[in-house]
Protein backbone atom coordinates (compact mmCIF):
# COMPACT_ATOMS: atom_id res chain seq x y z
CA UNK A 1 0.00 0.00 0.00
CA UNK A 2 1.24 3.26 -0.74
CA UNK A 3 1.76 6.15 1.01
CA UNK A 4 -0.65 9.12 1.15
CA UNK A 5 1.84 12.05 1.10
CA UNK A 6 0.30 15.66 2.07
CA UNK A 7 1.06 18.60 -0.02
CA UNK A 8 2.29 21.63 1.94
CA UNK A 9 -1.32 23.25 1.07
CA UNK A 10 -2.99 20.93 3.07
CA UNK A 11 -0.18 20.57 5.58
CA UNK A 12 -0.91 24.58 6.22
CA UNK A 13 -4.74 23.57 6.53
CA UNK A 14 -4.15 21.12 9.23
CA UNK A 15 -1.59 23.45 11.18
CA UNK A 16 -5.01 25.58 11.53
CA UNK A 17 -6.19 23.17 14.16
CA UNK A 18 -3.45 25.00 16.58
CA UNK A 19 -5.91 27.60 16.72
CA UNK A 20 -7.65 25.30 18.84
CA UNK A 21 -5.07 24.95 22.27
CA UNK A 22 -4.08 28.65 21.21
CA UNK A 23 -7.37 30.34 21.73
CA UNK A 24 -7.62 28.38 25.11
CA UNK A 25 -4.36 29.27 26.34
CA UNK A 26 -4.99 33.61 25.16
CA UNK A 27 -8.51 32.94 26.81
CA UNK A 28 -7.57 31.97 30.63
CA UNK A 29 -4.14 33.92 30.19
CA UNK A 30 -1.94 30.79 31.43
CA UNK A 31 1.04 32.59 30.44
CA UNK A 32 2.28 29.78 28.31
CA UNK A 33 0.56 31.45 24.64
CA UNK A 34 3.74 33.17 23.98
CA UNK A 35 6.16 30.53 24.42
CA UNK A 36 3.38 27.64 22.84
CA UNK A 37 3.62 29.90 19.88
CA UNK A 38 7.46 30.38 19.70
CA UNK A 39 7.61 26.36 20.01
CA UNK A 40 4.88 25.84 17.41
CA UNK A 41 7.10 27.52 14.85
CA UNK A 42 10.10 26.35 16.21
CA UNK A 43 9.14 22.81 16.17
CA UNK A 44 7.62 23.45 12.52
CA UNK A 45 10.93 25.33 11.21
CA UNK A 46 13.15 23.00 12.38
CA UNK A 47 11.50 19.79 11.21
CA UNK A 48 10.89 21.31 7.53
CA UNK A 49 14.75 21.84 7.50
CA UNK A 50 15.35 18.41 8.84
CA UNK A 51 13.35 16.92 6.47
CA UNK A 52 15.59 18.54 3.58
CA UNK A 53 19.14 17.73 5.48
CA UNK A 54 17.48 13.87 5.94
CA UNK A 55 16.92 14.10 2.46
CA UNK A 56 20.33 14.11 1.22
CA UNK A 57 22.07 12.28 4.30
CA UNK A 58 19.62 9.29 3.18
CA UNK A 59 21.35 9.98 -0.48
CA UNK A 60 25.19 9.91 0.60
CA UNK A 61 24.00 6.95 3.49
CA UNK A 62 27.83 8.10 4.67
CA UNK A 63 28.87 6.05 7.99
CA UNK A 64 31.24 9.22 9.06
CA UNK A 65 28.43 11.61 8.13
CA UNK A 66 25.84 9.63 10.07
CA UNK A 67 28.17 9.32 13.40
CA UNK A 68 28.46 12.94 13.02
CA UNK A 69 25.22 13.87 12.70
CA UNK A 70 24.43 11.72 15.78
CA UNK A 71 27.17 13.17 17.78
CA UNK A 72 25.54 16.61 17.01
CA UNK A 73 22.60 15.58 18.06
CA UNK A 74 24.18 14.66 21.40
CA UNK A 75 25.69 18.34 22.03
CA UNK A 76 22.25 19.45 21.58
CA UNK A 77 20.32 16.65 23.76
CA UNK A 78 23.30 17.77 26.51
CA UNK A 79 22.99 21.70 26.17
CA UNK A 80 18.95 21.19 26.40
CA UNK A 81 19.40 19.28 29.45
CA UNK A 82 21.76 21.26 31.13
CA UNK A 83 19.52 24.28 30.64
CA UNK A 84 16.07 22.47 31.82
CA UNK A 85 17.94 20.89 35.20
CA UNK A 86 19.31 24.33 36.32
CA UNK A 87 22.39 21.80 36.93
CA UNK A 88 26.12 23.64 36.26
CA UNK A 89 28.01 22.90 32.97
CA UNK A 90 30.62 22.10 34.56
CA UNK A 91 28.75 19.27 36.87
CA UNK A 92 26.46 17.88 34.26
CA UNK A 93 28.06 18.27 31.27
CA UNK A 94 30.54 15.43 30.29
CA UNK A 95 28.33 12.98 32.31
CA UNK A 96 25.12 13.40 29.85
CA UNK A 97 27.51 13.65 26.93
CA UNK A 98 29.23 10.07 27.53
CA UNK A 99 25.43 8.77 28.73
CA UNK A 100 24.51 9.94 25.82
CA UNK A 101 27.05 8.30 23.85
CA UNK A 102 27.26 4.76 25.69
CA UNK A 103 24.12 3.71 26.04
CA UNK A 104 22.76 4.99 22.55
CA UNK A 105 26.04 3.45 20.84
CA UNK A 106 25.31 -0.10 23.20
CA UNK A 107 21.25 0.23 22.92
CA UNK A 108 21.03 1.03 19.52
CA UNK A 109 23.84 -0.89 17.58
CA UNK A 110 22.38 -4.10 19.50
CA UNK A 111 19.20 -3.59 18.09
CA UNK A 112 20.36 -2.85 14.74
CA UNK A 113 23.06 -5.35 14.61
CA UNK A 114 21.55 -8.49 16.73
CA UNK A 115 17.55 -8.05 16.50
CA UNK A 116 17.36 -6.52 12.77
CA UNK A 117 20.61 -8.18 12.02
CA UNK A 118 21.51 -5.35 9.68
CA UNK A 119 24.44 -5.93 7.31
CA UNK A 120 25.55 -2.04 7.65
CA UNK A 121 24.29 -0.96 11.11
CA UNK A 122 25.85 2.75 10.18
CA UNK A 123 22.66 3.00 7.10
CA UNK A 124 20.89 5.82 7.62
CA UNK A 125 17.56 4.46 6.58
CA UNK A 126 17.82 2.67 10.40
CA UNK A 127 20.65 4.61 12.08
CA UNK A 128 19.57 8.30 12.40
CA UNK A 129 15.63 7.05 13.45
CA UNK A 130 16.44 5.11 15.92
CA UNK A 131 19.01 7.08 17.48
CA UNK A 132 17.05 10.05 17.26
CA UNK A 133 14.48 8.13 19.01
CA UNK A 134 16.89 7.15 21.90
CA UNK A 135 18.33 10.45 22.48
CA UNK A 136 14.36 11.96 22.62
CA UNK A 137 13.52 9.72 25.53
CA UNK A 138 17.52 9.87 26.74
CA UNK A 139 16.91 13.73 27.08
CA UNK A 140 13.15 13.77 28.80
CA UNK A 141 14.37 11.09 31.30
CA UNK A 142 17.67 12.43 32.15
CA UNK A 143 15.66 16.28 32.65
CA UNK A 144 13.17 15.27 34.90
CA UNK A 145 15.59 13.02 36.74
CA UNK A 146 18.57 14.63 37.67
CA UNK A 147 16.92 17.55 38.49
CA UNK A 148 14.59 16.03 40.68
CA UNK A 149 18.29 14.36 42.08
CA UNK A 150 19.99 17.36 42.61
CA UNK A 151 17.09 19.33 44.07
CA UNK A 152 16.20 16.86 46.13
CA UNK A 153 19.96 16.43 47.79
CA UNK A 154 20.11 20.41 48.15
CA UNK A 155 16.79 20.05 49.87
CA UNK A 156 17.57 17.48 52.09
CA UNK A 157 21.31 17.87 52.61
CA UNK A 158 20.62 16.73 56.33
CA UNK A 159 19.71 13.36 55.54
CA UNK A 160 22.63 12.72 53.34
CA UNK A 161 25.01 13.18 55.97
CA UNK A 162 22.94 12.04 58.32
CA UNK A 163 23.16 8.67 56.90
CA UNK A 164 26.93 8.98 56.31
CA UNK A 165 27.40 9.84 60.04
CA UNK A 166 25.60 6.74 60.70
CA UNK A 167 28.09 4.38 58.66
CA UNK A 168 26.68 4.94 54.99
CA UNK A 169 29.12 4.64 52.44
CA UNK A 170 28.39 7.95 49.36
CA UNK A 171 26.61 5.61 47.04
CA UNK A 172 24.44 4.07 50.26
CA UNK A 173 23.39 7.84 51.20
CA UNK A 174 22.79 8.84 47.79
CA UNK A 175 19.97 5.42 47.20
CA UNK A 176 17.07 7.66 48.32
CA UNK A 177 17.73 10.13 45.98
CA UNK A 178 18.98 7.75 42.79
CA UNK A 179 15.28 5.99 43.96
CA UNK A 180 12.88 9.28 43.92
CA UNK A 181 14.65 10.60 40.71
CA UNK A 182 14.26 6.91 38.91
CA UNK A 183 10.59 7.36 40.24
CA UNK A 184 9.90 10.20 39.49
CA UNK A 185 11.31 10.00 35.33
CA UNK A 186 10.06 6.47 34.66
CA UNK A 187 6.33 6.56 36.44
CA UNK A 188 4.78 8.14 33.62
CA UNK A 189 6.34 5.93 31.07
CA UNK A 190 5.50 2.88 32.96
CA UNK A 191 2.03 3.73 33.19
CA UNK A 192 1.70 4.64 30.03
CA UNK A 193 3.62 1.29 29.15
CA UNK A 194 1.12 -1.01 30.82
CA UNK A 195 -2.14 0.24 28.62
CA UNK A 196 -0.20 0.73 25.55
CA UNK A 197 -2.43 -1.17 22.41
CA UNK A 198 -5.49 -0.87 24.52
CA UNK A 199 -6.04 2.61 25.73
CA UNK A 200 -3.41 4.23 23.55
CA UNK A 201 -1.83 3.99 20.33
CA UNK A 202 1.72 4.46 19.88
CA UNK A 203 2.55 7.31 17.45
CA UNK A 204 5.64 4.87 16.13
CA UNK A 205 3.30 2.38 15.15
CA UNK A 206 0.44 4.38 13.85
CA UNK A 207 2.88 6.13 11.51
CA UNK A 208 4.51 3.02 10.37
CA UNK A 209 0.88 1.75 9.62
CA UNK A 210 0.15 5.28 7.52
CA UNK A 211 3.01 4.55 5.48
CA UNK A 212 2.44 0.93 4.72
CA UNK A 213 3.42 -1.60 7.25
CA UNK A 214 1.36 -4.49 8.20
CA UNK A 215 -0.20 -4.37 11.62
CA UNK A 216 1.67 -7.57 12.82
CA UNK A 217 4.86 -5.41 11.52
CA UNK A 218 4.29 -2.22 13.09
CA UNK A 219 3.54 -3.86 16.43
CA UNK A 220 6.85 -5.74 16.62
CA UNK A 221 8.78 -2.32 15.85
CA UNK A 222 7.12 -0.59 18.38
CA UNK A 223 7.31 -3.21 21.16
CA UNK A 224 11.18 -3.21 20.86
CA UNK A 225 11.22 0.51 20.68
CA UNK A 226 9.75 0.74 23.93
CA UNK A 227 12.41 -1.66 24.95
CA UNK A 228 15.12 0.37 23.58
CA UNK A 229 14.20 3.19 24.83
CA UNK A 230 13.49 2.40 28.52
CA UNK A 231 17.07 0.39 27.96
CA UNK A 232 18.82 2.95 27.03
CA UNK A 233 17.19 6.05 29.26
CA UNK A 234 17.52 4.05 32.29
CA UNK A 235 21.58 3.38 31.45
CA UNK A 236 22.13 6.97 30.58
CA UNK A 237 20.33 8.25 33.66
CA UNK A 238 23.16 5.93 35.60
CA UNK A 239 25.89 7.03 33.65
CA UNK A 240 25.07 10.81 33.81
CA UNK A 241 24.11 10.45 38.13
CA UNK A 242 27.53 8.17 38.22
CA UNK A 243 29.85 10.53 36.74
CA UNK A 244 28.09 13.21 37.61
CA UNK A 245 28.41 12.68 41.34
CA UNK A 246 32.51 12.71 41.15
CA UNK A 247 31.96 16.41 40.28
CA UNK A 248 29.39 17.65 42.55
CA UNK A 249 31.31 16.67 45.74
CA UNK A 250 34.50 17.20 47.29
CA UNK A 251 37.02 14.53 48.77
CA UNK A 252 35.15 14.82 52.15
CA UNK A 253 31.78 13.70 50.71
CA UNK A 254 30.13 17.37 50.71
CA UNK A 255 28.34 18.84 48.22
CA UNK A 256 29.56 21.73 46.13
CA UNK A 257 27.03 24.20 45.18
CA UNK A 258 25.86 22.40 42.00
CA UNK A 259 22.79 24.60 41.08
CA UNK A 260 23.32 27.15 38.91
CA UNK A 261 21.74 30.58 40.76
CA UNK A 262 18.44 31.54 38.84
CA UNK A 263 19.22 35.57 39.24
Amino acid sequence: MATIDISYLYLGVGLLLLLVPIYYLWRYETGLLKGFCIGAVRMIVQMLFIGVYLRYLFAWNNPVINCLWVFIMVYIAAETAITRTNVRRGVLMMPLVVGFVVSSVLVGLYFLGIVLQLNNVFSAQYFIPIMGILLGNMLTVNVIAVGTFYSGLQREQNLYYFLLGNGASQSEALVPFVRQAIAKSFSPTIANMAVMGLVSLPGTMIGQILGGSTPDVAIKYQIMIVVITMSASMLSLMIAIRLSVKRAFDGYGRMKNVMRSKG
